[in-house]
């Protein structure tokens, strides 16, 4: 009886600002467009129709799903940890984003490699991708103040995964990191 949909209880993501003139839509493209520009050879005709043609098929998704603000945030915070010299890298399934590359957010050319997009964002799932962000241990209390401080504490959380060994599987994994094999 007090089943409800759990899409029910989704949150919003918090008001952006963006540049006079702009849409999150447009907005998030000039940002990927400038990112690309620094990372690819645009004057090389086959270069550039291949990163057109996956930014413009990513893009286009994006826009499908609503999701420009969400990298735009994701774009921001990495921006903000950089500009202050702290050390970031965005992981995971986010490295099949040609837009997460071209936005600095992951170093891996999903272009170049032929990262399947569908890994990180598919038209079938409606749920927000997930972007992993690793930032320095020593300087994360900066990014998170900021994270507070931009788009409010009710717009903020924090996950982490803790993990704690039994005997036998820190044995396992010790001696496998020595060179021993599984049954020594």
């Amino acid at each position: 009886e007090l089943a409800f949909p759990l899409r029910a209880a989704r949150p919003r993501l918090p008001k952006l600002e963006v540049p006079d003139g702009h849409t999150l839509n447009s907005w998030l493209r000039q940002l990927a467009y400038e990112g690309a520009a620094s990372r690819y050879d645009l004057s090389d005709r086959s270069v550039r129709e291949r990163v057109e043609e996956r930014l413009e098929r990513e893009l286009k998704l994006i826009e499908e799903k609503d999701f420009p603000g969400y990298f735009l945030i994701v774009h921001d915070i990495v921006r903000y940890a950089r500009g202050l010299g702290i050390l970031c890298q965005g992981r995971g399934s986010a490295a099949s984003s040609a837009v997460c590359y071209v936005l600095g957010v992951t170093a891996v050319d999903a272009i170049f490699y032929k990262l399947p997009f569908e890994r990180f964002l598919s038209s079938m799932r409606d749920e927000e991708p997930d972007i992993d962000i690793d930032f320095e241990s020593g300087r994360r209390e900066e990014v998170i103040q900021y994270v507070y401080d931009r788009y409010g504490r009710r717009n903020a959380a924090q996950v982490a995964n803790v993990l704690s060994y039994r005997p036998r599987s820190a044995v396992r994994d010790a001696a496998k990191a020595l060179g021993y094999s599984p049954a020594q």
